[in-house]
């Protein structure tokens, strides 16, 4: 009778721990964007992979439009174990290492292709490990757009900006950028511009053509300046912890669906930056103004001091080396 209860209790537990380990890895994958912008294209096209490829063994949970956390709050979070997984804009990272601000620097990079080159660059590829001694590692670059000005009047000289309160997002350099306007940034969480444009609490922001769509600023925003001041990307990130801890085959295969995931985000970010432009001139709400030569050497003349500013906490050598992709 002991040696049939000992059985019957070895049983129980060998059932017991294999109903444990058949409980999936869950990844609950959090941003702050619509699901049709190239973020959110990018986080579906990964669950779709994921749970394809590795099905009952992970399940992806994909969170949109701050509906987990903000962009301010969820690299906290994941350090706390409360998402697995987020990609958030590069200039969120500053807590972590200073030298991710290079890709807030005004006028650094003259097209998205510029940014690959660089971001696939030994110097590059460097920067995904900058944060990993606090516990955060990059897994990838996603590309969003170069970044647009809209405001309540015409921007085409720097002159244009002067006084008027923009929206930006919790970076100095950004900050930086718009003194250097003698204009007034205000540090403001993404899913409230909508609402600060539309009640006029704010005269401007800076974003791109897929976010400015996507989130209908044009339709609060009668003009939008074709800039292309500067970049905004994400970094797809997760925690030292979590990556570190799962199985050898399991983060590989995870990792092999992410880099086709950005890749697609990737095409799509060119695309939609291509279309959401006409979109918003053909919807006839918001003036797309083209700026000429001349003044847009205006501008650069009086944001890229910004540069020297920052060059401490960045590097002179990394700003070298990204500027030199424009070539």
């Amino acid at each position: 009778m002991k040696y049939r209860l000992l059985s019957m209790l070895a049983v129980s537990v060998m059932v017991l721990a294999n109903a444990v380990l058949a409980d999936p890895i869950v990844i609950k994958f959090s941003h702050v964007v619509a699901e049709n912008t190239p973020k959110g294209q990018m986080a579906n096209k990964f669950k779709a992979l994921v749970e394809e490829r590795l099905a009952g063994k992970v399940k992806v949970e994909v969170f949109p439009n701050s509906q987990l956390f903000g962009d301010n709050k969820v690299l906290e979070a994941m350090l706390l174990g409360d998402v697995q997984m987020a990609a958030p804009s590069l200039s969120k990272f500053k807590r972590y290492t200073k030298k991710l601000q290079l890709f807030d620097l005004p006028f650094l990079f003259n097209d998205l292709a510029a940014v690959e080159k660089f971001q696939q660059s030994p110097e590059g590829q460097q920067l995904l490990h900058a944060t990993e001694k606090k516990g955060i590692i990059g897994l990838g670059y996603l590309h969003n757009g170069m970044k647009q000005l809209s405001a309540s009047k015409p921007l085409r000289v720097p002159e244009d900006a002067r006084k008027l309160k923009f929206r930006i997002m919790s970076s100095d350099v950004l900050a930086a950028q718009f003194k250097a306007l003698d204009a007034m940034p205000l540090k403001k969480p993404f899913s409230e511009v909508f609402t600060l444009l539309q009640t006029k609490a704010i005269d401007g922001q800076e974003n791109t053509w897929s976010n400015i769509y996507s989130k209908k600023f044009f339709e609060v925003q009668p003009y939008i300046t074709e800039s292309n001041h500067g970049v905004l990307d994400y970094m797809v990130v997760t925690s030292a912890e979590f990556w570190n801890g799962l199985p050898d085959d399991v983060r590989a295969e995870v990792k092999k669906a992410l880099d086709e995931a950005i890749a697609l985000g990737n095409k799509v970010a060119y695309e939609k930056s291509v279309a959401d432009r006409q979109a918003i001139i053909d919807s006839g709400r918001s003036e797309v103004i083209t700026l000429k030569p001349e003044e847009r050497a205006k501008w650069v003349a009086v944001m890229k001091p910004v540069w020297k500013q920052f060059e401490g906490q960045i590097g002179k050598e990394l700003i070298d080396a990204a500027y030199a992709a424009n070539q």
